[in-house]
């Protein structure tokens, strides 16, 4: 399963008139980071970089003046992004303005479908605590000490990391769920991934213990719940 981490810097905060600057975005397949990145810092023409985004993410409009326009570079983002599911920390945010530039350009919208908000996920998870990405890369103890001011690449890694970290930490990144997993979606479109263990775990007991339990649970008599449960042998099942 293939899913791209993405995020966007941009000029200001009304995606109506204010544009995107930079994009970065990093590919995971079945949960793991391939190595695999996307990146581009944008022209905005002629919108000013506000001076409090400039505080948030650092890009100046003088560094800005000679980088492509979204014209240029939205091919390259759209062949990246594929058919992938687009995992962003509010989503809705990048999303806007996404397709506002898409829009300008004569592109489709970016399928609301795709995409995963790791804010709603976060804010589902752990109910009342903070959820910026700053806050859970501290709770995940993710290494944020090379990043001084947010861009869209460096954030998009550490992202991805506390993705992984949302849906089950190192056992995702290892492959140890199954790719059957369920997703459901919340009453705001936040996807909700169910994830099965893949094959049961082995019994822990000892063939010695499991015709203990067993001696021990028909003494409990024939209406037992317990009973309902062991399997026909249970020192058979112990041992596998």
């Amino acid at each position: 399963m293939r899913e791209i981490v993405f995020d966007t810097e941009t000029t200001g905060l009304d995606f109506a008139e204010d544009r995107v600057i930079e994009i970065g975005a990093v590919e995971l397949w079945n949960h793991i980071p391939t190595g695999r990145e996307w990146h581009a810092f944008v022209s905005p023409g002629t919108r000013r970089v506000d001076p409090g985004a400039f505080d948030v993410h650092g890009i100046s409009n003088d560094f800005l003046k000679d980088k492509p326009g979204f014209a240029t570079v939205v091919e390259e983002m759209l062949d990246f992004f594929g058919d992938a599911t687009l995992i962003a920390h509010n989503a809705s945010f990048d999303m806007r303005f996404l397709n506002a530039e898409l829009a300008r350009v004569g592109k489709p919208p970016l399928d609301p479908g795709r995409i995963v908000d790791t804010l709603q996920m976060a804010r589902r998870k752990f109910p009342m605590a903070p959820a910026t990405l700053d806050a859970l890369c501290s709770r995940f103890s993710i290494d944020t000490s090379k990043r001084d001011k947010h861009g869209a690449l460096v954030d998009s890694l550490l992202l991805a990391g506390v993705y992984i970290e949302l849906i089950g930490g190192r056992q995702a990144a290892l492959g140890l769920v199954s790719a059957h997993q369920e997703e459901q979606r919340d009453a705001d479109g936040a996807v909700i991934r169910i994830l099965p263990r893949p094959v049961p775990l082995p019994s822990r007991l000892s063939a010695d213990e499991a015709v203990r339990h067993r001696a021990f649970v028909e003494t409990l008599g024939a209406e037992a719940l317990w009973l309902s449960i062991l399997p026909a042998d249970s020192a058979e099942a112990a041992v596998g």
